[in-house]
């Protein structure tokens, strides 16, 4: 596992690469908006609708097991909500 740090705008950024695999901290980025409550940060994010879409179509390209239809419902309750547009 290869680990490697960026800087953007004074904050530190990690990297890590396992096999072909990159992944990158959100906790991270997520200090740039608040350094002491990036689980906040985080969970706000994880409510939008654009997270919300990215990770159904994450789950679409890459989880063989994807039950769509379920997702669907789901994803129809999220984007009714006023507070998550």
């Amino acid at each position: 596992m290869a680990k490697k740090e960026i800087k953007i705008n004074e904050i530190k950024i990690s990297l890590v690469q396992q096999g072909t695999e990159d992944y990158i901290s959100l906790t991270d980025m997520a200090r740039y908006k608040d350094m002491e409550r990036t689980n906040y940060i985080i969970q706000n994010w994880m409510r939008t609708r654009y997270a919300i879409e990215f990770i159904g179509l994450w789950e679409k390209l890459f989880n063989p097991n994807f039950k769509s239809i379920e997702f669907d419902a789901f994803k129809n309750d999220v984007e009714n909500r006023k507070y998550l547009k």
